[in-house]
């Protein structure tokens, strides 16, 4: 298993030299380097450990660098790593065509050490800022993923991994979309759906737009749970009682704004009906009330 903290690097090539040379020049960095011989040991290897960039020969017997790129991305597991394709074709029609299944840069052979070297630090980079920012949109409530037109899922926060694995009719293994919202997502509603969970909650399904030309993004937002305990024990509407259980948490009125989709002033209005009518007048007060209403109601 790669050391823990390294970059792990996946170089897929046929060329025994290419394979001496890439790991020599990689391995001095202080990275992991693993390598396939082929598209299909490629695969297999993916399966048991997530490699954090993929260097990948666009010519190989078998299964080409293309279709193996396309496999690839077709694993919402590993949507995030950015692969890069190495071959000695140069024509626009093959840099195309790689970039069209999925690879995000294209180097020509004969590979020189400090350009592919430079291009795998430039992706990294940009790799890391991407998953960190969806752990961010995680940490702020709201779980973001999106599908292509057929439904299958393209990238995903953590948490909204979690909540579709978690869903009544998903499919086993990688993260996927049950029946029923295949089907909701082909009648082009425009109104959120309501999800089963194993556990008994409900989850609802919210379109929130395109990205790019093919891919949808969704949103899946809890329905019940503590916000629903809230709502019940404390007389409040579905908005105010989220809005309650963000102060709860310490968010501010601005991030509880982004995190709501609302207008700081819009929380603002919430607040002051909240505390109305729980005869508080600060969030400390506020807060206390939340804390005990959800206590009650587990005891």
């Amino acid at each position: 298993m790669p050391e823990s903290g390294r970059d792990v690097v996946l170089v897929i090539d046929d060329s025994p030299e290419t394979l001496s040379f890439l790991t020599a020049a990689i391995e001095a960095t202080g990275a992991t380097v693993l390598v396939a011989v082929s598209g299909e040991a490629a695969l297999t290897l993916v399966q048991e450990i997530t490699p954090d960039i993929i260097l990948l020969d666009a010519v190989m017997p078998g299964l080409d660098g293309f279709e193996t790129c396309r496999r690839l991305r077709a694993d919402a597991a590993l949507a995030h790593v950015p692969v890069i394709f190495m071959t000695g074709l140069s024509e626009t029609e093959h840099i195309v065509r790689g970039l069209e299944a999925g690879g995000v840069d294209y180097v020509t052979k004969p590979i020189s050490s400090g350009e592919i070297l430079a291009r795998i630090r430039v992706h990294l980079a940009n790799a890391r800022a991407a998953q960190s920012a969806r752990l961010a949109l995680d940490s702020a409530g709201r779980f973001l993923f999106a599908v292509d037109a057929a439904g299958a899922v393209r990238w995903c926060t953590p948490q909204a991994a979690k909540l579709l694995g978690d869903l009544d009719g998903a499919a086993g293994g990688d993260p996927a979309l049950p029946q029923a919202a295949l089907a909701w997502l082909r009648t082009d509603s425009a109104g959120p759906l309501a999800l089963p969970v194993r556990d008994g909650r409900r989850l609802q399904l919210s379109r929130i737009g395109r990205v790019g030309g093919n891919e949808v993004l969704l949103r899946l937002t809890l329905d019940g749970g503590e916000i629903e305990r809230l709502r019940r024990a404390l007389g409040l509407t579905q908005r105010e009682a989220e809005v309650l259980l963000w102060v709860s948490r310490g968010k501010a009125s601005r991030d509880i704004g982004e995190i709501l989709s609302l207008s700081p002033r819009t929380v603002t209005k919430h607040l002051e009906q909240i505390y109305a009518k729980l005869g508080v007048e600060n969030r400390t007060s506020a807060s206390a009330l939340v804390v005990r209403a959800l206590q009650d109601q587990r005891a």
